[in-house]
């Protein structure tokens, strides 16, 4: 994943998905709008299962030259050859999952609101940091990441930011010229139309 000037999409998948449709609902959408990044985010802890769906995202995201990430399970990443893994507990495993890995792999952490625990993350050696939710939300404790923080470190820090969570079209453009990638997912799957509802987010970041 490669900072550029203009914020890029980050695509995650839904936490639960049919094996057999899927993919290639996900192939038109990352037909539809490019992606930088695909996350494979299942909430399943079922270890046949994400292999399976991680052999058939990989194939997917690999017609369309898009790298291909797993939350948490760092060694199903090595055992299928993934692009590397996303971390949702900041620093805390960057370090195992950089050295299991190896140099080339994508390691990113998530890190909610705080701007202490993406340091020690970026200090860690992640490629990228991801804060969110970007808004309050019902789920959680109501805290959520604030744009004076994406602000300060797209200033102060080099390592790429990503927004992520409760995005909608204005919080896009409010947060495009301090960020580098927009992590989104539930704000397009729960729609009736994946590829036109990301195609809407997107245009908020021109």
């Amino acid at each position: 994943m490669a900072e550029t000037e203009q914020p890029q999409i980050y695509l995650v998948t839904p936490p639960e998905f049919e094996l057999s449709s899927f993919p290639d609902v996900l192939e038109s959408v990352l037909q539809s709008i490019p992606a930088a990044c695909l996350r494979l985010s299942l909430a399943s802890t079922d270890e046949d299962r994400l292999m399976r769906a991680g052999d058939a995202l990989r194939e997917v995201a690999h017609r369309v030259d898009v790298p291909l990430v797993i939350d948490r399970h760092w060694q199903i990443a090595e055992r299928l050859g993934l692009d590397g893994v996303h971390l949702p507990d900041g620093a805390r495993q960057v370090r195992a999952a950089r050295k299991a890995l190896g140099d080339d792999a994508i390691v990113g952490a998530f890190c909610g609101a705080s701007r202490h625990d993406g340091i020690n993350a970026g200090e860690a050696g992640a490629d990228y940091v991801a804060f969110g939710p970007c808004a309050p939300s019902a789920l959680d404790d109501g805290s959520f990441a604030e744009p004076d923080l994406f602000a300060w470190w797209s200033e102060m820090i080099e390592v790429p930011v990503v927004a992520e969570g409760a995005l909608t079209a204005d919080l896009v453009a409010r947060l495009a010229p301090v960020t580098d990638f927009f992590a989104i997912g539930p704000e397009i799957w729960d729609t009736g139309d994946p590829a036109a509802a990301l195609r809407a987010l997107a245009a908020a970041i021109l």
